[in-house]
This record gives structure tokens, C-alpha cells and sequence, in this order.
């Protein structure tokens, strides 16, 4: 953001392993603002970075062996973190035919196949598709997870970077801990992706009272406290101004996503992610590929000749990615986007 908070010499101590109390009950606020959720601020813990809060977690809920279902594609840090710890992770092939979300019966061929699933990862919008899971949809995972006795975890880092238009109780998407009378899941979002903090590594989660205690115990013990700076700094991220800050930066990475699917048809890709939030396009490259044998020897190829940077798709899906899948960041300017779709199409038409 470009206006922050002044700090003192003071400000650069160890602060509360769970985050400043302040700052807790100034993200509780952030919640009732935006989803018109109570939260109680004794349940917010501030981590970090998001990838504090994954750790923290997953250290928390689950033990070595616990069965973990992951969405493929799907954010890789989760699963090596999983295995890391000793988790069975389960991969769910999501692809277009299921929205690239995953579906109660899908976990049900899970539980049948497996004997036990212990928890369930979610992302919405999810990287690298940017598809989103809708109020009736998460409902019923939610649901089924309670049921099932299935630790939900709810990625919602991309909250807030949507393309479904302003108003509506669900424009900034869905929280989970909104769709349960009394949420058993973890919530975890950053300052990173709306707010644009990447590098203050300052993020949190909202967790259930039954791993506050686990959390709490860990938290000191991981990273004795979240950045003080940046704690320092994050109050100023729920400012009137800084929330129209967000929001302007969010209606720019609209108009370069529009700019990007206009487009897109000339390219000859497909399938394609709806792309509803966050700011990743995941699709197939066109058929006929010739002498490139997998999407990470055409994109190295691209960035090489033609200077424009994509993903292979292997990096979110180690089963199929490597398959002519790609994932595009149109987080810049729309021109940009414009001009790397020309440099993408002299580069296929060579």
C-alpha cells in the first residue's frame, strides 16, 4: 500500500506469538465488514505469511498417516508440506467437466476407496485456475466434511479478487466459516494478493476453538511471533483508503483479463478456466505442437525467443501438466497482455 503506518523503535520487538491483539480484532472487523460475519478476535491468529498459517495448521490437525485430499491442479506447496509432515496426501483430478472444484461425490469415491479421509484442502479462487466455489457448493462440502468427521481447510488468500461484479453478500467469495452455524473448518488468508503486501510476509487464520490450544503452542515455537513491522504496517490495510486502493487495482487486473479472453480465441486454446478470480488463466495449448515434447519445453522455448514468462503446467499438476497446460498471470497492465498474446501467436505460428 502506499501509505503505512509510522513505527517506533519499540514496534520492532517480539510481539504475542498469535499476533498483536489489536491487529486480531482489526482483521475480526474486516470480516463483519465484508461478509457481515462476528468473529471473535480470541480466534484470529496472525501468521506468517499464509504459508505460516499452512504450516501452523497442518501441524495442528493432522498426524503422520492421516489421509489429506488435495484439488488437482492445485497450489503445490500444499501437498510437499503434507508429505513433509507424513500425510497420505489424495489428489482429486478436478478438471473442466466438474469446474476444476471438487464434488461431494467425488469425496464419497474417496472415502470408499481410502477407509478414512481426514481433511479436505480447498482454494477459492483457486490458483492456478481461478475458478470459485460457489455458496451451495461449499455448503455441501461443508456439510459432508462435518459428517464424515473431515477437517475442511479453506484457502481464501485470492478473497476480495473477483470478476462477478460489485454488490451482493458474496462479490468478495464465500467464507466458509459463513456457511456452517458452528464452523469446525480453518480459515486462512494474507495481506499479500488483495492488499498487494507480498514481501511483509504477513498473513492469518481463523481457527476453531478445538486446535486453539495446538496452534497457540506452536505458534512460538515455528516462528516465535509474526513480523512486528509488518503488524505494525497492517493497520492501515483496513483504511477507507486502502480498501479503495485494493479496489482500484483489482478493477485494472479486470480490464486485463477481459483484454486477455477478447484475445484469447486467436491463440486456438481450450480448454479454459473460467478465471472468476485471483489472476491466473490455466488452459490447454492448442493441438499440434510439433517438435515441443511437454509444456515445459514450450514454455522455456517462448520465454527465450519471444520474452513472454507462462507456468507449465506440471508445476500444478504432476499427473497431467506436463500435457500442454498452462497457466497465464494477467496481473499486469492490459497492453501487455495484449502484446504477449501477439508475441504467443508469432511464436505457434513459426
Amino acid at each position: 500500500m502506499r501509505e503505512h503506518a509510522a513505527v517506533s523503535p519499540q514496534d520492532f520487538g517480539y510481539t504475542s506469538p498469535m499476533g498483536l491483539q489489536e491487529l486480531r480484532r482489526a482483521i475480526a472487523g474486516h470480516y463483519r465488514r465484508w461478509y457481515g460475519m462476528e468473529v471473535d478476535a480470541e480466534q484470529v491468529v496472525v501468521t506468517t505469511g499464509s504459508s505460516g498459517a499452512f504450516m501452523l495448521t497442518f501441524l495442528a490437525a493432522f498426524d503422520p498417516g492421516d489421509v489429506v485430499v488435495l484439488v488437482r491442479p492445485g497450489y503445490p506447496a500444499y501437498g510437499n508440506i503434507l508429505r513433509v509432515l507424513g500425510c497420505d496426501v489424495v489428489d482429486l483430478d478436478c478438471g473442466p467437466e466438474v469446474g476444476f472444484q471438487p464434488t461431494t461425490q467425488m469425496l464419497d469415491d474417496v472415502l470408499a476407496a481410502h477407509g478414512r479421509i481426514d481433511g479436505l484442502m480447498l482454494a477459492s479462487p483457486a490458483n492456478p485456475t481461478g475458478t470459485m466455489i460457489d455458496r451451495a457448493r461449499l455448503t455441501a462440502l461443508d456439510a459432508w466434511c462435518s459428517a464424515n468427521d473431515v477437517r475442511l481447510i479453506s484457502d481464501e488468500i485470492y478473497h476480495g479478487i473477483t470478476y462477478s461484479g460489485a454488490g451482493g453478500p458474496d462479490a468478495h467469495g464465500v467464507c466458509a466459516w459463513d456457511v456452517s452455524p458452528q464452523p469446525t473448518s480453518v480459515v486462512i488468508s494474507s495481506f499479500s494478493k488483495y492488499w498487494g503486501m507480498t514481501g511483509w510476509r504477513l498473513g492469518w487464520a481463523l481457527v476453531p476453538p478445538d486446535l486453539l490450544d495446538a496452534v497457540a503452542g506452536l505458534a512460538g515455537n515455528v516462528a516465535l511471533c509474526p513480523p512486528a513491522p509488518a503488524q505494525a504496517a497492517a493497520f492501515g490495510a483496513f483504511s477507507d483508503a486502502a480498501y479503495a486502493e485494493a479496489e482500484a487495482r483489482v478493477a485494472k487486473m479486470s480490464r486485463s483479463r477481459e483484454a486477455l479472453l477478447s484475445e484469447l480465441p486467436r491463440l486456438g486454446w481450450g480448454p479454459v478456466a473460467s478465471a472468476d478470480g485471483a489472476f491466473y488463466l490455466w488452459a490447454g495449448l492448442a493441438e499440434g505442437m510439433g517438435r515441443y515434447t511437454s509444456s515445459v519445453d514450450w514454455c522455456a522455448q517462448l520465454l527465450e525467443t519471444d520474452g513472454v514468462a507462462i507456468t507449465p503446467g506440471v508445476d500444478f499438476d504432476r499427473e497431467n501438466g506436463d500435457q500442454f497446460v498452462v497457466r497465464l498471470s494477467f496481473a499486469g497492465e492490459p497492453e501487455e497482455l495484449t502484446e504477449a498474446v501477439r508475441r504467443i501467436e508469432r511464436f505457434q505460428n513459426r
